[in-house]
Parts: structure tokens; C-alpha cells; sequence
């Protein structure tokens, strides 16, 4: 099995660079990510510029792009042979609820899931002492699964982790995605030149956070797996919006 694994923290990244060296047990491990942190990229493509790829290593290329570029380049292109599956993270910090609407690590996922391979995302919710090898583990182990068992192709699963050792860990559930909170304000500063810049604010605090949610699986020291789609379509909505549209003159 081939393995492209990607991030959207950079090709330096420790939690990639753990999980690349623990795949290789059991897999032809290429990372095709980032030269530097673009969190927060979402799925952008690089439309107006030309990419440069630089070959840090062996199977280890840096790209001047997003994500999602990473992604694309390595499958449609870079890659003499198409791998069988993309790995995104291990992601500094989580990617819950909300989150995966910006989130470059689910969109190196996507990306994948787009161009036809199923696809994880993983994320260490991280605060002190940086479990990675939990969150290695845990992937692992869902990758052993998905070889005796495979998913269907159009499969993302986002993955999240506590930062808790692995016997601390309660298990796995499937979970789906809960929301947060509206963010906090942009934080105001200056610039040597006295001129305001603005930071984008903290996220909010889990809002939909019940049982059944990435975060109440999370909070409870279980390991959250949320299966997500591409279709945005609210279909519940399609007999309203159509009743409404007939009105109109």
C-alpha cells in the first residue's frame, strides 16, 4: 500500500514527521505538504501563480502552496504511481465541529477524496504535553482496519485526539460534528508605523457540544471519528426553497 500524507502545520511538523516514520511499518509512505504552516487554508487551490515543489528528502517534497495543493500536484502529477490512500496530520490542535470549514488539514483530505481516494484527517488536541504517539497509534490502527476492511472510496473521516497518554485514552467513538461558538473579536494592534493590524480572534468554545459530538467525545477522553461528506446541499431545504421560488414575479 501507498500512503500520500500531508498537512496543512508544514513538511518540518512533528506530528507529520512521527506519523510518517510509524507508517512505514506498514506502508510506501510520500509526503507532499506545505514549506511552511498554512493552517487555516481550507481548500484553496493556488489558481494564479505557479507552484514550485523542492525534494527535501527521500519522499519528502516541500510545496510553496496550500494544502490542498500539496494534494492535487502529488496525485494528478508529481507522483509516478497513485497512491492507495491521503493521510492529513497529525495537525497541531484540533479540528472539531465547525473547525473543518477552515481547516487546511481536512482540506488536504478532501482534496484526496475529490481525485477519487478515501482520505483522514488527524488532529492532536494538544496542550501541554503533545500525545503524539497516542494519536500515532490511533491511526494505525484505523489504517490496519480500512487494508482488512476497506471503506468506500468517497470516505473523509475526521479524526480528533485528546492529549492524554494512550492507556488514558477511554476508546473510539463515531461522532458527528457539533459547532461552536461565534469567534472572539479580531485583536487590534500597531505596526511600527503606528498602523492598526488586526489578528483573527480565538475560536469560540463548543456551542452544539451534546452527547453524540467530536467535542462531548473528546471532553469524555474518547477518540472522535466523524465521517464527513462534500455535499453542502441542505436537502431538507430543497421543498422550501423551491415552494419560495414559485412566488416570485
Amino acid at each position: 500500500m501507498q500512503i500520500l500524507l500531508s498537512n496543512d502545520d508544514g513538511y518540518q511538523a512533528l506530528g507529520l514527521r512521527l506519523l510518517a516514520r510509524a507508517l512505514k511499518d506498514i506502508a510506501d509512505v510520500v509526503v507532499v505538504a506545505p514549506d511552511r504552516n498554512r493552517s487555516g487554508a481550507s481548500n484553496s487551490l493556488t489558481l494564479d501563480a505557479p507552484l514550485r515543489v523542492e525534494q527535501v528528502d527521500s519522499n519528502i517534497y516541500s510545496v510553496n502552496g496550500t494544502p490542498a495543493d500539496c494534494v492535487h500536484i502529488a496525485i494528478t502529477g508529481l507522483l509516478k504511481t497513485e497512491p492507495d490512500m491521503v493521510i492529513s496530520g497529525i495537525n497541531h490542535g484540533a479540528n472539531l465541529g465547525d473547525d473543518v470549514i477552515y481547516s487546511g488539514t481536512v482540506g488536504a483530505a478532501i482534496e484526496g477524496r475529490f481525485l477519487g481516494l478515501p482520505a483522514i484527517a488527524v488532529s492532536l488536541i494538544h496542550e501541554k504535553d503533545k500525545h503524539f504517539e497516542t494519536a500515532v497509534s490511533v491511526v494505525y490502527q484505523i489504517i490496519v482496519g480500512m487494508k482488512n476492511n476497506p471503506l468506500p472510496t468517497d470516505t473523509i473521516l475526521n479524526i480528533n485526539v485528546p492529549d492524554l497518554s494512550e492507556e488514558n485514552i477511554c476508546g473510539i467513538k463515531a461522532t458527528r460534528l457539533g459547532g461552536r461558538y461565534r469567534s472572539d473579536p479580531v485583536v487590534i494592534a500597531r505596526d511600527p508605523k503606528n498602523r492598526p493590524v488586526y489578528w483573527i480572534g480565538p475560536a469560540g468554545k463548543g456551542k452544539d457540544a451534546g452527547a453524540g459530538t467530536d467535542f462531548d467525545a473528546i471532553s469524555k477522553g474518547y477518540v472522535s471519528v466523524t465521517p464527513i461528506k462534500v455535499d453542502s446541499t441542505d436537502h431538507g431545504a430543497l421543498d422550501t426553497l423551491d415552494s419560495w421560488l414559485k412566488k416570485l414575479r
